[in-house]
Order: C-alpha cells, then structure tokens, then sequence
C-alpha cells in the first residue's frame, strides 16, 4: 500500500478528494475509547480541583500516531479520526462545571448513573448535530483561524512524514518518537511530584503569606500544580496577564477594602476572615465580570452566526445530489441528522422526567415542567453552538467562555423557572425551592454539554478539512466520543465525590473533606441559582461585577481598535478574581514561563537571521507535548489518589510525615516547584537542536 505522503492531494498534504483511505476503522474506535477514558478522567479531576479543563486533541493525536504507526496499513486519517472522537469525550468532561452542585444542594446524594450518561451523552450529542449545518459556513468558507484545529493538522502532518520516511529509511520517525516522549516525560514528572505532595505530604502544595496593613488584610499565594504550569503555558501571556490583573482586583483591591470595614470576629484567624469574604462577595464580582463577558462574545457574534445558521439551512436543502459531491464535502445526510436530533430530544425529555419522578408534583406539572427545560436546553443549546463554534474559531476551544455561557443559561433558566413556578405554588415551600435550583443545574447541564461539544466540535472538523478527512465519518466519531466520554464521567464523579467531597456540599459522616474539590464554576453557578429563588442573591457585588465588566470591555475595544498584541481579554480578568488565588497565580506562571522563553527563542532567531517561525517549530511544539504531560501527569495521580482513599477510607493514606512537617515541606515544594520549570525551559529551548 503507498503511504499517506504520496497520496497527498496539495502541497500543504491534504488527502485529495479521489483518494479513499481506511478512516474510522475498529481498531482506531478502540483506541479512541482508551484514549477517552484516560483524558475524560483526566478532565473531571482537573476540573473539579481548578475550574480548568485541557484540550485532549493534540496528546491524543500524538499518541494515536505512536500506536498505529506499528500497523502498516495506518494513514493520517485514521489518526484524525482518534483524535477527533478522544477530543470530544475530553471535553464533554466539562460538564462537571455544574452538575456537582446537584451534589452540594444536597438534591443528591451521589451521581445516579443513567441520569448522569443520558444528560451527557444526549446534550454532548446534540452539540455534535447543531454543529453539523455550521461546518460548510464556518469551517469551509470562514477565514477563522481555528488554533487549536490546524496545530492537531500539522501534528498529524509531520506523523505522517515520518511514517514514510521510515518506509524510505528504515528508520524510526524522529519526531513521532520525540512527541510521545516528550508527553510521557511531562507526564512522569508531574506523576512523580504530585505523588510526593498530595501523596507522600512530602512537598507543599502551595505557599500563603498573609499581611495586615492596619484592619485591611492582603494575601500572596502561589501554588506549586506542575499541570497549572503546564496549563497556564498553553494560555498565553495577554490571557496571563488579565488574570494577574483580576488577581490583583480581588486581593489587592477588593478583599483588603472589605476587610478594613468590618472588624475579625473573636476566635477567627486572619486567613479564614479574610477568605470567607473572598468566597461569599468578592467572588460574585469575578462572577458578574464573566458575565458581562459572555454576553458581550455573543452580540459581537449574532451577525456571524445568523449568517452561518443561513447558510447552513441552505446547504441542507440541496442535500439531493449527494452522489456529486467531492468526498470531502460530505456530512451526514439530513435525514440522519433530523433523525438522530428527534431521538436525541426524546432521550432529554426522559431523562428530564425520570429527574423529577421523585418530586410531590401533579403530573401536569411535571410535564409541563420537562417541556420548559427541554425547549430551553434545545433552542438556547442551538444558539449556544453557534456562538461557541465561531469563539472557538476565532480564539480556540481552550479559551472560549464556556463558564460564561453556564453562568448566563443557569440565570435565565432559574428566571423562567421562578416565573412558571410562582404561578402554580411550586416555590412556596423550602423543598418546592430546592427543587426548583436542582432543575436549573440539571437544565444548564445539558446546556454546558451541548456548548461544550459544540466549542471543540468545529476545531476538529477544521482538523479534518485541513488533512482531506470525510466530514460525515468524523461526525460519526463524534458521537461515539461523545458516548464513550458519558459512560466513563459518572464512575469518575462518585469516585471522586466518595474521596474527598466537594467544598460546599453537605459531606456524609464517613467523610474527611480536609481536601476537598473546589469545583468552582459548580460552587458559582449554583450560588447564584439558589440566590435567585431564595431572593438572596449577593447582587450588590454581582452589580458591581456587572459594572466592571462594562468598563473592561470598553478598554479593550480601544486597544482593538488601536490594533498591536495588546488587549485585556475580560473573560481572564473574571477568572482571575474568581479563581483561589493558589491556582490563578500559578496559571499566571506558567503564561510568564512561555513569555520567557518565546523571548528567548525570538533573540537567537534574530542573531541567526531565521523567521521565527521556522526556527521555534520544533520548540513550539515540545513546549505544548510537555505542558500537555504535565497536565495529564498530576490529573491521572489524583484520580489514582481518590481511589486509594475511597478504598482506605483515610483522607491521607500514604503520608510519610505528620503536620509538624508543613513547614518544611512547603519550601521544598517550592524549590521543586522551580528546579521542573527551569528543566522545561531548558528542554524546551533545545528543541530546535535536536
């Protein structure tokens, strides 16, 4: 059989449309489903602990290349479809920035596991469906840059490559053999270290240092997570730089104001006040920003998207001459997409029922209840992967708003959900409420699934455009991820869950939730679904949040409209006041980390008088392996941890040193900390030697 560089149809290697290789074969579906199953695990710790989830796709592709290189009849496009079916389930894990709080209501007591599958895999599906009529308009015709899209492309390229160097050689393929190293070297790193912190409780996890300026209190945090390093390297330092700004607002500004107005309580430490402030207002500031962030992203986008959705609809209605179009045109027919859709919406519709089986309600209720929650979840769902499928265009999955998005579906459900209710006395009663802020986290459930999906969906279909895939066996692929990844998300949750708990959730008695899981976009969304209905929700400091917001954006249209790199993304500011301060100023390391060494790498380009480009390729691309190690690494130890302590029952199973040892341990976790970021700078800045 030739090998997939002789069967290129461009210079830039696209497969050419009269070219048809083996693409979504089975053992390629079952390495896919592997490749989920780490990666979703991966994510639903990841996102649990830090409200940040990582994009599977380039790991993946990276692995898929490794494994079936050892098939000769393996091709590019059977790489593409792994990656893209592991791609979808590692993002439907981002469904975990709401659903816990079904947990933290105290609504459930675990995470029944079909009602878990059913609202991820039939929200995570529909995502893939509603992204079908946008891909000719927003892939095909748009001039979007798709990041995260064309770098899986040129990683499955340069696989290629080698693998037909090797049938010319004889060789190993240098740098398919240097990728997978470069992510299990991350990987083992951050395995290692997070053993020896979280684990062994032989380095600190962080370092706090706490000032009192008369009654107002200032806080200096920084955590020592290699997988916040590696994922604030993969950010971006302008996105670095507006959460150190957001940073700055909730502890420089914000909590140091607060606590000057009031006087420490009797019996409280200066840290647990001064945290307690932070977690009840300040954070509801960084909430109302996110907002202002989201909506302002959709009506930037309401143009482009009403044009994709017409253009669509338009592709579809000449959908009859099938046979004629070139191969790499060919989506799924619509009769298979209406077909799947309807069966999509009754699993929803189920699904909503089952939910609410339990609830003292007449059954015309009931429905009339599941008909709101599906019709919103369907049409704000359809709206939402329009807009999520052109922001990932524009600035790449792993940027894109999505708990921006959640935090607008979780207000506007619970709206219509207090309007419908009052009328019919749902909400009179303490239960009647809990009910009704279980059914908007349910309802904004499916919701973040099929935004999710949506967001990540158009970047793999750029992926496949670009490398000459079949649009119609991706979406396939899809959809298979997208089960695969619900069936693994609900074991992982009740593991975790059963290990350390989640913070602001009513722990059982057999719990020690010393650890608990912040699951911080979980704790916000469902603060404000139960502010909303119990009409105590903090919106002093949601206005004020709201007000900033307003004021962020309008600096950062001056700066667009002024052109140059600077801009101040108001989405990073709002996660900088919103996240723990340990977590965010990592993140901001790590964007700092890739600053540092871009400046570097730009200086020896200049002195050798080689485009940058060119000469950082090698580079570029073993700063993102490695930083997508570190990530996997430090996530794979936690859900490993979680696991010992649900089978011990101890919350510190394998701990070497008692508490007397704190101190100690968080200098040498600093000092590690620091010896693994210069040793990644410098494997880094060799790349283009070796």
């Amino acid at each position: 059989m030739p090998t997939t560089g002789s069967l290129a149809g461009s210079i830039s290697g696209r497969i050419s449309d009269n070219v048809s290789l083996p693409e979504l074969t089975l053992r390629g579906i079952i390495l896919g489903a592997l490749i989920t199953v780490v990666f979703t695990a991966s994510n639903v710790y990841l996102g649990l602990k830090v409200g940040l989830t990582f994009s599977s796709a380039i790991p993946a592709a990276v692995i898929s290349m490794a494994v079936l290189r050892m098939f000769k009849s393996a091709n590019i496009l059977e790489n593409n479809m792994v990656q893209t079916q592991a791609s979808a389930a590692g993002t439907l894990s981002s469904i975990i920035f709401i659903l816990p709080g079904l947990v933290m209501i105290g609504y459930w007591q675990g995470f029944p596991y079909w009602q878990t599958l059913a609202i991820c895999a039939a929200g995570g599906m529909l995502g893939v469906m509603f992204t079908i009529p946008l891909r000719h308009a927003m892939v095909v015709q748009s001039d979007l840059p798709y990041p995260e899209g064309v770098a899986a492309a040129e990683i499955l390229r340069v696989g290629s490559a080698e693998v037909e160097l090797d049938a010319a050689t004889g060789k190993a393929g240098a740098k398919a053999e240097t990728g997978i190293v470069d992510i299990m070297a991350g990987g083992f790193t951050a395995a290692a270290v997070t053993l020896f912190s979280s684990g062994f409780r032989v380095l600190g996890e962080g370092i706090n240092l706490w000032f009192a300026a008369g009654p107002a209190v200032v806080r200096l945090s920084a955590g020592f997570s290699l997988a916040l390093l590696g994922a604030g390297y993969l950010i971006g330092i302008v996105a670095g730089m507006a959460m150190l700004i957001g940073l700055l607002i909730a502890w420089g500004v914000a909590v140091p104001v607060l606590t000057s107005m009031h006087s420490i309580p009797d019996g409280v430490t200066l840290a647990k006040y001064a945290t307690g402030l932070w977690s009840k207002d300040v954070r509801f500031i960084g909430a109302g920003t996110i907002g202002v962030a989201a909506v302002w992203t959709l009506i930037t986008l309401f143009k482009p998207m009403l044009e994709g959705i017409k253009t669509s609809f338009q592709a579809l209605r000449g959908g009859n001459g099938r046979i004629n179009i070139p191969r790499t045109e060919r989506d799924m027919a619509p009769g298979w997409i209406i077909g799947i859709t309807l069966v999509l919406v009754a699993i929803l519709v189920a699904t909503f029922a089952s939910f609410l089986s339990a609830a003292p309600l007449s059954a015309g209720l009931v429905w009339g209840l599941v008909a709101y929650s599906v019709l919103f979840a369907v049409i704000f769902g359809f709206l939402i992967a329009a807009a999520c499928g052109y922001m990932a265009g524009l600035i790449g999955s792993s940027a894109s708003p999505i708990s921006g998005v959640g935090i607008v579906a979780v207000v506007l459900i619970s709206l219509l959900i207090l309007l419908v209710g009052s009328g019919d006395g749902l909400l009179a009663t303490e239960s009647g409420n809990k009910l009704g802020i279980a059914l908007a986290i349910f309802t904004t459930s499916a919701v973040i699934a099929v935004a999710t999906i949506s967001n990540d969906n158009l970047q793999d279909l750029k992926t496949g455009w670009l490398v000459g895939a079949t649009p119609w066996r991706q979406q396939v692929a899809l959809l298979i991820g997208c089960v695969v990844g619900a069936v693994v998300i609900p074991p992982v949750l009740e593991l975790l869950y059963n290990a350390y708990g989640f913070a602001g959730a009513m722990p059982r008695a057999e719990m020690d939730v010393t650890h608990a899981l912040s699951a911080p976009q979980a704790t916000l969304m469902t603060a404000i679904a139960t502010g909303i209905f119990t009409h105590q929700l903090n919106w002093d400091m949601i206005l004020i949040g709201l007000g900033l917001g307003v004021v962020l954006v309008a600096i950062d249209e001056v700066l667009r409209h002024r052109g140059g790199v600077a801009r101040l993304p108001v989405l990073a500011v709002g996660i900088g006041i919103y996240l723990p301060p340990t977590v965010a100023s990592t993140l901001v390391l790590g964007t700092v980390l890739a600053w540092v060494i871009e400046r570097v790498l730009k200086k020896r380009a200049q002195k050798q008088g080689v485009p940058y480009e060119q000469f950082a390729e090698a580079s570029n691309r073993r700063g993102v392996l490695l930083a997508s190690g570190l990530i996997v690494g430090e996530s794979l130890v936690g859900v490993l941890m979680a696991a010992i302590i649900g089978f011990t029952g101890n919350d510190s199973p394998l701990a070497l040193v008692g508490g007397s040892f704190e101190n100690t341990a968080q200098w040498l976790g600093l000092i590690v900390f620091a010896v693994v970021a210069w040793v990644f700078s410098r494997r880094v800045l060799t790349a283009q030697k070796a």
